[in-house]
């Protein structure tokens, strides 16, 4: 959910994308490696049918801020719900709603294992709501290609335009089950974070109070420092192994030099087991970044099944690759090994396609929404363990330009949700807002990491990375974590006691 600079190159990625789009001629930068089994098979194929969720769609408006005629059109928006523990609207039992992100909500539903693991506590219906224009929520009678087609379609696709989606829905849902005195609370991690922390600033009225997991509502311009992102990333390999650190910021240089002798492209190919159809700096350079910042991101404590399968603590076991040889000649290769960690822990792959187009996750239409609105600062400096570069706004601003025929809005997030001096501005503003951020992924540099108030709090974990909070639970889980839901429930259930005293009093 950011951008990033590789070799004067704009590339953008989601925040839980794997996921590069650069503006360059040519779309071809890595994705998922094709050979490769993606979570989502893994897990889809009898999560609907086994109970967890059933597949509902609202009709929901098009543009909910001006009274064109176009902005009268509907879309089918797709949400999935869970009553099987749901106390019911005579009790005013409380519904949990999940504020979706950049993708299919089914993905992101199946990797929120702790509303599922907590509903029989609070006796709560569940809802996961689809972000429009993801997934098959798409306007424009569904069509893609519609809907994708330019700026006229894509401006439709927003921040704000989403987070009136959730209001609509969640009203109309509430009355269609007579639940209007049910308490809501909004959960969301990453982007989805983000947007429940704005939801309950933006419907107080809707919402009593949100979790916000590894929201990095901070990192826009002149809020935190553009080096941020990187430095957490590099100081994740160094705080594991400084041979390690070292090896992979030498490597660009290294790829490089190798890239220009005679056979070293095909040297390259065969280190990293590139499939045959196609091989390019760029694109392996882009291929190894993917691996390194991704992997900082979901260094959990546990095997996990995310974005691709991975070992606990994911970075160390990259940093014992890369350490298990100090020679020479075995560099390159010991980076293969670090890098088959994220690529193909599960040994299926045979090969890796740079070229390879799929997107299984439905994320591509991020790169719309960092082009208009979600425009974060990002660089990297002398001590990171990618190439050092800077952030040009002007540079960014052309390439959105050459693609979309827009210029971002820098400063547009910020005028609409605030983030200046937010400790004033939410301490008399909102209340009700747990912020988790574990500092090991890279976005907490963007986050939430002190108090604000009683009622808006910051949960830190030294060890914890990308919304672990909201994974489920495993007997492997550290103490901490384990700690840390515990808190995440108790705070809830007081917002929830709350409301019923408030109620009681009319």
């Amino acid at each position: 959910m950011a951008l990033i600079f590789f070799h004067y190159k704009f590339s953008l990625f989601s925040l839980l994308s794997v996921l590069f789009i650069t503006f360059t001629s040519s779309h071809i930068i890595p994705k998922f490696p094709s050979p490769l089994i993606h979570p989502e098979q893994q897990i889809n194929s009898g999560s609907a049918k086994n109970g967890l969720y059933i597949t509902k769609f609202f009709t929901q408006t098009l543009d909910h801020f001006n009274y064109n005629p176009q902005s009268y059109q509907t879309f089918q928006q797709r949400y999935l719900i869970n009553d099987t523990h749901w106390g019911g609207a005579k009790k005013n039992a409380p519904i949990f709603v999940y504020t979706g992100n950049e993708g299919h909500i089914d993905w992101f539903t199946q990797n929120t294992g702790f509303m599922f693991e907590k509903a029989p506590y609070f006796n709560a219906l569940l809802v996961f709501i689809e972000h429009r224009f993801y997934g098959k929520s798409i306007p424009f009678g569904g069509n893609k290609e519609v809907a994708y087609a330019n700026s006229t379609t894509l401006g439709f696709l927003s921040s704000a335009q989403a987070l009136a989606d959730y209001a609509t829905l969640i009203i109309d849902l509430k009355k269609n089950l007579s639940a209007t005195e049910s308490p809501v609370v909004v959960f969301g991690g990453s982007y989805g974070g983000m947007l429940a922390a704005w939801f309950r600033i933006k419907y107080p009225h809707v919402a009593i109070g949100a979790l916000a997991s590894s929201a990095p509502i901070l990192q826009f311009n002149d809020l935190v420092s553009p080096y941020s992102f990187d430095n957490i990333v590099t100081q994740d390999f160094k705080s594991e192994s400084e041979n390690c650190y070292k090896r992979i910021k030498e490597s660009w240089k290294l790829i490089q030099k190798t890239a220009k002798k005679h056979g070293g492209l095909e040297l390259l190919r065969k280190t990293f087991r590139i499939c045959n159809n196609y091989m390019g700096i760029d694109a392996l350079e882009g291929w190894l970044q993917t691996a390194w910042i991704y992997t900082t991101m979901t260094d959990y404590p546990t095997p996990t099944n995310f974005l691709n399968p991975l070992p606990a603590y994911p970075v160390r076991k990259m940093c014992e690759a890369i350490d298990s040889s100090k020679r020479e000649k075995d560099r390159l290769g010991k980076l293969y090994e670090a890098a088959n960690i994220y690529y193909n822990y599960s040994g299926n792959a045979k090969c890796f396609n740079l070229n390879d187009p799929s997107d299984p996750h439905g994320l591509a239409e991020w790169q719309w929404q960092a082009c208009t609105e979600m425009v974060m600062p990002m660089a990297s400096n002398k001590e990171s363990i990618f190439s050092e570069y800077e952030w040009s706004l002007e540079a960014f601003s052309a390439s959105c330009k050459n693609e979309y025929k827009i210029v971002p809005r820098p400063n547009w997030i910020t005028s609409e949700f605030g983030g200046h001096d937010i400790e004033i501005v939410l301490k008399r503003s909102s209340g009700n807002i747990i912020f988790f951020n574990g500092l090991r992924d890279p976005w907490s540099g963007g986050g939430v990491l002190k108090n604000i108030t009683k009622s808006i709090v910051a949960i830190v974990a030294k060890e914890g990375a990308h919304h672990v909070d909201l994974r489920y639970s495993t007997k492997e889980d550290p103490k901490w974590l384990k700690d840390i839901r515990k808190q995440e429930v108790e705070i809830i259930a007081s917002w929830i006691k709350q409301y019923y005293q408030d109620i009681a009093k009319i």
